[in-house]
């Protein structure tokens, strides 16, 4: 296994996860492990049936993003199918509920959205610091949002968004504390744009707009470019925008 990239996906059976997946799938000597919640759903099939490169393999596990435990489970799968180290982490899976108003915001949807969007993550992450210890060039790249830029919110009105931006904002600090606290592992906050997904066209209706902007594969293959390039030095600590390239402000 130690010749082989070994890249975690959560969200891997829809949208920019599932793009994400066959990405890596296709490159030759690459193990994807790809977390679903319901495997019998049309992406998983589909992401199955994907094309894969010379020794690359796919590995399904179950992940319910607001499980504490589901994260364990899943290594411990990963272990025993011989994954022995974790070279790109992307916790990708999220949720975004309807728009209130933060004078309004019904709390149970704000704590639900929180613990699928930043304390799923960050499970995630701790159940997989072992492994990623092993790799020789570990890399957590959380999906974000720009609307969970702090300094940005005035100038972006997200804060007609509240349980999700709140939960964005979240999430990018656990990505720079992450950078903080391990000298050997690159931590990027990543923000893919506003893309034709579930999601992204959720969005797109609000705003009025007839649809997304960028495709998830447009957006896939900037990130995983921006995933190769990155090192401690250029990218890690940073709060990234996948489709200009450029970096955002906390």
């Amino acid at each position: 296994m130690s010749d082989q990239l070994v890249v975690v996906i959560t969200g891997a059976g829809r949208g920019l996860g599932k793009t994400l997946a066959q990405i890596y799938l296709a490159r030759p000597h690459c193990s994807v492990v790809g977390s679903v919640r319901d495997e019998t759903a049309t992406g998983v099939t589909e992401l199955k049936a994907a094309t894969r490169g010379d020794g690359s393999s796919l590995l399904i596990v179950k992940i319910e993003s607001s499980s504490s435990t589901d994260a364990s489970k899943a290594v411990k799968e990963m272990v025993a199918a011989g994954i022995d180290h974790i070279d790109i982490l992307i916790p990708n899976s999220g949720m975004s509920p309807d728009i209130e108003p933060i004078e309004t915001v019904d709390i149970s949807v704000l704590s639900t959205t929180f613990n699928v969007n930043a304390m799923g993550p960050l499970a995630l992450y701790q159940a997989c610091r072992a492994l990623l210890k092993k790799s020789k060039n570990p890399k957590f790249v959380p999906m974000t949002s720009a609307t969970g830029s702090i300094s940005g919110m005035e100038q972006g009105r997200t804060f007609i968004a509240p349980s999700y931006c709140i939960s964005k904002a979240a999430l990018n600090w656990i990505t720079l504390a992450a950078h903080c606290s391990n000298e050997w592992l690159v931590a990027i906050a990543i923000t893919p744009g506003l893309i034709a997904t579930d999601m992204g066209n959720k969005t797109t209706a609000y705003l009025g707009r007839a649809k997304p902007t960028w495709t998830a594969e447009n957006s896939a293959e900037k990130i995983v470019k921006l995933i190769d390039d990155a090192s401690r030095e250029n990218y890690s600590g940073k709060f990234m925008d996948a489709i200009t390239g450029k970096e955002l402000p906390w």
